[in-house]
């Protein structure tokens, strides 16, 4: 597993599953000519997509970024459309930490999609659904726990009922800004969502910043680049943007959960690469 290091915070990725997605939909309007010079893709015009939970321990809590794809949330179908190869298995990337999942004090939703969500629950029999993080408090926005209970007819195939329902007592939200601890914020931004939120680190000179879903890889570093998945690309656009100015200027490490080849990056102040953190790969 690889980890990262930023002042007192301790991240370390956790395997939460893989996916694969058409190359076009996550990157929207952008050329595949443009594209695929940055990312791969198969025969299929997928794209290798991780679905990894990053474990945050910092100041004596344990805390999860996102809970990756869980297991048995996904018909035939979707396993094929998803184009799902490997579902969580995060209880046993915990226990190579000497850890287990009562020790979770914290969740942070950046936002309830179902390869975000998923992770939070699992399957007691046919029809009802668990809990599996009980100890932990689970944050997200106002915004997207109202759209999670309540979807649309376009987000209704995203939000899943399995994966907020056995939760529902564990949630707290915020409106525009919360510190969870000190320097460690979760800032609402939208774009993907209409509650997308992203996770900020500071303390001194280091920081990190998770972007989430406004910048799911590292070749969506252009602040252009924005999935069709999005609910509100231009909201994206300028909230990327934003964030890419201020963290380039403070040097911050770039922290991925989809990627398949970078958990982290960090640029210069011309948005240049001048560190990394790799994915162990292997083939599947």
């Amino acid at each position: 597993m690889e980890k990262l290091k930023v002042g007192r915070a301790n991240l370390t990725w956790l395997n939460g599953g893989v996916t694969f997605l058409d190359g076009g939909a996550m990157f929207g309007v952008v050329p595949k000519a443009l594209w695929s010079r940055l990312y791969p893709y198969n025969d299929k015009n997928q794209i290798e997509l991780r679905a990894d939970p990053l474990l945050l321990q910092l100041d004596g809590k344990n805390i999860l970024i996102e809970t990756g794809l869980g297991n048995d949330k996904f018909t035939e179908k979707q396993i094929r459309n998803f184009g799902v190869l490997e579902q969580s298995s995060v209880e046993k990337s915990l226990k190579e930490l000497n850890l287990n999942v009562d020790d979770i004090d914290i969740i942070l939703m950046t936002h309830l999609h179902y390869d975000h969500a998923s992770g939070l629950t699992r399957k007691m029999d046919e029809d009802e659904y668990e809990s599996i993080f009980k100890n932990a408090t689970i944050y997200t926005s106002a915004i997207e726990w109202n759209e999670m209970r309540n979807p649309n007819i376009r987000s209704v195939n995203t939000y899943w009922e399995s994966n907020w329902q056995p939760v529902e007592e564990q949630v707290e939200t915020f409106a525009d800004e919360l510190e969870i601890l000190e320097g460690l914020r979760m800032i609402h931004t939208g774009g993907h969502s209409d509650g997308h939120a992203i996770i900020v680190f500071e303390e001194g000179e280091e920081s990190f910043i998770h972007l989430a879903d406004i910048m799911p890889t590292h070749a969506h570093q252009n602040k252009l680049w924005a999935m069709a998945y999005d609910d509100y690309p231009v909201t994206s656009v300028h909230e990327k943007e934003n964030w890419m100015e201020y963290g380039y200027n403070r040097g911050s490490w770039y922290t991925f959960y989809h990627d398949a080849y970078y958990r982290a990056i960090k640029f210069n102040q011309e948005g240049k690469k001048v560190d990394e953190v790799k994915r162990e790969r292997y083939e599947y």
